[in-house]
């Protein structure tokens, strides 16, 4: 593959099965947050700009993407809900497949961290908020899929996958039950990230940021 150049989904997917490994122009937006302490829904990425629709998209051109939302949308919002957590049990929730790790880009195992996304889970986790990952990733490969979160840096209170009963289930609703079930044990979901619509729609959190995956051409 030249360098700089997007995997298709399906490579990717395949990469991280066969491997046990487990946007790219245009800027998303995301829904004004709720008050603290409730939920929100968020709005759909903002629609690409024709640059965005070409085959190939250049890794370069995702990253500065990605940095845009969340340093300066993501992390200045959770910036300003950890000041004073009021006793808050607070969580992040994040999706894995070009949100928290590079899967579209290359073939290593472990694979590398979306760099702005690692750091702004970082800085959460250093001011007590819980790291969890939602995913649709099935149960097979849960245990590859932690150990590559743990070795590119993140700190993984919870990583909820998918299993036999949840394959029959769409993936937006199985994602939202995660989340609701998170909230269950008494966590306040401060944000949840996703580059894909599925990721963060349905709620429980109270608010979402969108990061871009191009209608779909990363996974």
């Amino acid at each position: 593959m030249t360098a700089g150049r997007v995997r298709s989904r399906r490579l990717g997917m395949t990469t991280v099965v066969v491997a046990l490994a487990i946007g790219v122009g245009g800027t998303a937006t995301t829904a004004t947050a709720a008050t603290p302490g409730t939920t929100a829904t968020t709005a759909a990425a903002a629609a690409p700009s024709s640059a965005t629709a070409a085959e190939d998209v250049d890794y370069e051109t995702w990253q500065r993407d990605v940095r845009a939302i969340v340093d300066e949308q993501a992390r200045p919002y959770i910036e300003e809900r950890t000041v004073d957590p009021s006793g808050e049990k607070q969580a992040i929730v994040l999706d894995i497949d070009n949100t928290s790790l590079e899967t579209d880009f290359g073939f290593t195992f472990p694979q590398p961290p979306v760099e702005p996304v690692l750091k702004l889970s970082q800085y959460a986790h250093d001011h007590g908020v819980a790291i969890f990952f939602v995913t649709a990733r099935p149960g097979i490969i849960s245990w590859p899929t932690e150990y590559n979160l743990e070795k590119a840096g993140y700190s993984v209170a919870g990583l909820y996958v998918r299993h036999l009963p949840d394959l029959f289930r769409h993936v937006a609703d199985y994602k939202t039950a995660k989340r609701a079930e998170i909230e269950k044990n008494g966590y306040t979901i401060i944000a949840n990230i996703g580059n894909s619509p599925t990721d963060i729609s349905g709620g429980h959190a109270e608010k979402s940021f969108k990061l871009p995956d191009y209608d779909g051409r990363l996974s």
